[in-house]
C-alpha cells in the first residue's frame, strides 16, 4: 500500500497580486523519486517552499498541507525528517563558517555554530561519518567562502543528512556546476537512493535525473502541466510545447539532455 509522505492540496501563492503557484496538487509517496522540471518563473521553487514551510500559500477551504501524516509541524522537527538543499542555501552559507561547522549546524537548523549551540561528540561522530560518505572529509576545516561550487553543495548535503531524514528535497542543487562536479552531485543522488530516501528534485538541467527518478513533473506559469513516468512526459513535442521553442531531446545511459 502506497503511504503519502507529501501532501499538497490546492495551493495557491501570490506576489504582487499574481499567482506564482496556482491551485496546485502535489503527492508523493514514501519512496518515490520525482523530478520537477520546467522554465524560470515556472513555480518549482514555490512549490519547493510550499512544502518546506519557508512559504504558507493564501487560505483557501480546499487547500491542505499534510506532511508525514500531519498539518501542523515545529520547523526544528519537521527539518529532522526532510532535508533541504538548495541555491539559497548555499548563498546563505557562503561565509567563514569551517565546512564542519556548516554540517553540524543541520542538528540545530542553523547556519553555522554560535556560542549557545551545545556541539557533543556524538555530534562530531555523525558529522565525521556523514562528511565521509559523500568524500567531504577533508574539506572539513576549508571556510565555505573558499570552496567551489560542487565542493559547497557536497557539504550541504551532508548538512541536509545528518538526521538521516526520510525525503531529500533538492531545489536546483545541481545549478551552475562543471562536468566533474555534476557527475560528483548524480552519484551523491544515487547514494540517496540506495540509502532508501525519498528524493524530491526540483531542477532546470535534465542530466541530473539519474535513472532512479521515474517520475516527472512538468510546471508551467504557476501549474503542474503535465505528470507521469519520464519515459511519457521528457519529450520533444511536450517540452516544445511548454519552453515555447523547438526542442530536442536525447537519451544515452539511462540520462536525458535537452538542447534548443
Amino acid at each position: 500500500m502506497l503511504t503519502p509522505v507529501i501532501e499538497i492540496s490546492h495551493a495557491t501563492v501570490r506576489r504582487q497580486g499574481k499567482a506564482i503557484l496556482d491551485d496546485v496538487s502535489f503527492t508523493v509517496n514514501a519512496g518515490e523519486h520525482v523530478a520537477i522540471i520546467g522554465p524560470n518563473g515556472a513555480g518549482k521553487s514555490t512549490l519547493v517552499q510550499v512544502i518546506s514551510e519557508e512559504i504558507h500559500p493564501l487560505y483557501n477551504p480546499l487547500s491542505k498541507r499534510v506532511l508525514f501524516g500531519k498539518e501542523r509541524w515545529h520547523v526544528l522537527e519537521l527539518r529532522k525528517r526532510l532535508g533541504i538543499v538548495s541555491q539559497s542555501l548555499q548563498y546563505l552559507c557562503n561565509s567563514t563558517y569551517k565546512a564542519w561547522e556548516i554540517v553540524a549546524s543541520g542538528f540545530f537548523s542553523s547556519i553555522g555554530l554560535d556560542f549557545h549551540h551545545n556541539v557533543t561528540e556524538e555530534h562530531l561522530a555523525k558529522v565525521k561519518e556523514i562528511m565521509r560518505n559523500f568524500d567531504a572529509w577533508h574539506l572539513q576545516d576549508k571556510q565555505m567562502n573558499r570552496l567551489s561550487s560542487g565542493e559547497a553543495r557536497r557539504v550541504l548535503l551532508c548538512r541536509a543528512s545528518v538526521h538521516d531524514p526520510e525525503v531529500m528535497l533538492l531545489d536546483e542543487a545541481g545549478a551552475n556546476l562543471d562536468f566533474p562536479a555534476r557527475h560528483q552531485y548524480r552519484a551523491s543522488l544515487e547514494q540517496l537512493d540506495k540509502r532508501g530516501k525519498t528524493l524530491i528534485l526540483a531542477t532546470h538541467e535534465l542530466s541530473e535525473i539519474i535513472p532512479a527518478i521515474e517520475r516527472v513533473v512538468i510546471m508551467n506559469r504557476g501549474k503542474i502541466v503535465a505528470d507521469g513516468p519520464k519515459s511519457k512526459i521528457i519529450r520533444e513535442d511536450i517540452l516544445s510545447s511548454v519552453y515555447g521553442s523547438k526542442v530536442f531531446v536525447d537519451q544515452r545511459e539511462g540520462l536525458f539532455t535537452a538542447w534548443c
